[in-house]
């Protein structure tokens, strides 16, 4: 088992956790809220505990990509016995500045490194896919969502894809109900439970249309219902919000997206990048 399995046992349980249904999810909260007890339970003490068969248990350790229970177990000891170092260290009243400027880009490295861990291949391929083959693109965000909403413009307008992104609320469910089978929705939301925004998917869902998730990987409305989820990863802190820390991840997302999309439309991409230069030098002095 290399070092990585042994660190991220207990997060590779929460990043897979919106995919799993009836037993497997069952599983899950066992393991979550009984670290100390797998540790010293056989895969038949578990199956015992929670009715379901060993063969069960056995493909939950393979699904989280663990060769088998025995696997799982000693890379969940290893993680309760030596907890994975936090590089993020707490904000203390006499840290001056630089010392306070240090722990906060820690705590970013930190949150992109922990983010691009739970990053789901093929997800993040299909949202990819599904942007490049979209009539149009259209971003929503509440609060500080929709700043990375539009940031998102800022960056997939250079691409030449037909793009865009409403502030106002009202304005959000118009533009929604207007979207087709042939568009495609991101819904960016951190929490994943913002009314406004599941509010959105309901109309865009009525339309048919593909839609996009950017959220916390925790469990949420958002995550189970969107076609095409992708996950951030944030820790909360003395002075900064969960949900605060999150931006740095889901910039790093959007510029992910926005880069591959690029590449894949070759010439076309680069002729439309060269457009939106072309047409902005003159702001320049």
């Amino acid at each position: 088992m290399n070092t990585q399995e042994k660190q991220y046992c207990m997060m590779r349980i929460r990043s897979h956790y919106p995919k799993f249904r009836g037993k497997e999810q069952v599983i899950a909260d066992y393991i979550l809220n009984n670290p100390q007890k797998i540790v010293h339970s056989t895969i038949n003490q578990v199956a015992d505990d929670l009715g379901v068969a060993d063969s069960t248990v056995f493909r939950f350790c393979q699904r989280i990509g663990f060769k088998g229970y025995q696997a799982m177990k000693i890379a969940l000891a290893t993680e309760i016995v030596e907890p994975i170092q936090d590089i993020h260290e707490n904000i203390m009243e006499h840290d001056n500045e630089k010392t306070v400027a240090e722990k906060v880009f820690r705590s970013n490295m930190k949150t992109l490194e922990d983010t691009l861990r739970v990053l789901d291949e093929p997800s993040f391929k299909h949202a990819v896919q599904a942007i490049l083959g979209a009539r149009k693109v259209e971003l929503y965000g509440s609060g500080g969502s929709n700043v990375i909403a539009m940031d998102a413009y800022h960056k997939l307008i250079r691409t030449g894809i037909s793009v865009s992104v409403q502030s106002d609320t009202h304005m959000q469910l118009m533009s929604a109900s207007q979207l087709t089978s042939e568009d495609v929705a991101i819904i960016i939301s951190h929490t994943g439970a913002s009314k406004d925004m599941m509010h959105v998917l309901e109309v865009v869902q009525d339309n048919g249309v593909k839609t996009i998730g950017i959220t916390n990987f925790a469990k949420s409305p958002l995550s189970q219902k969107v076609d095409i989820p992708l996950y951030t990863v944030s820790e909360e802190t003395d002075y900064r919000s969960e949900a605060l820390a999150s931006r740095i991840a889901q910039l790093a997302m959007i510029d992910a997206i926005y880069v591959n999309v690029l590449m894949a439309k070759k010439e076309h991409g680069k002729e439309a990048l060269q457009k939106v230069r072309k047409a902005i030098s003159v702001k320049r002095v």
